[in-house]
């Protein structure tokens, strides 16, 4: 099932009785935990450098890998660290989507800074893991311990085990 049809899915099962709501919520994020020590891979339609203040942003179909992650944007700017010996920051615009394992993230915007490990998703939040959806305004992914805290009116379906 695609993401957007997920999202629909969730949209017409939130307007049903029994929907649980909270102010925050903690989960669990991909499979495994994230080596932020691993090179980034970027690809993407433009690349423009400004060399004068460190950064490079790339548009068009961008495609970030790191390892058993993915994520994907219009624009992504990247901030290399003040003695060029690697990236600081990678801020993504425009449809982002954020993959790790089986679960996976939407999100206007997301930030992420490299030495950390933390990722902050902004902006009508969509997280899904299998059969169950969740939404918020804000996700923190920590991409070293393999959670996620979703925040500001978060909106789950609960699902019971089936027999």
């Amino acid at each position: 099932m695609s993401v957007i049809r997920r999202f629909f899915h969730v949209l017409i099962i939130a307007c049903l009785p029994g929907l649980s709501l909270a102010q925050g919520a903690q989960v669990a994020f991909g499979n495994t935990q994230q080596d932020s020590t691993l090179p980034v891979e970027v690809t993407a339609d433009n690349l423009d450098v400004n060399q004068s203040n460190g950064t490079a942003v790339f548009t068009g179909n961008v495609l970030i890998g790191q390892g058993q992650m993915r994520l994907s944007a219009s624009r992504v700017l990247v901030v290399y660290k003040e003695d060029q010996s690697g990236i600081q920051q990678l801020r993504a615009t425009g449809g982002v989507t954020l993959v790790s394992g089986e679960d996976a993230a939407e999100a206007r915007t997301a930030d992420y800074n490299i030495d950390s490990g933390l990722i902050e998703m902004e902006g009508e939040v969509l997280l899904l893991q299998g059969v169950n959806a969740l939404t918020g305004d804000k996700m923190f992914v920590d991409t070293r311990a393999g959670t996620a805290r979703v925040t500001g009116r978060v909106k789950t379906i609960l699902q019971p085990r089936g027999e």
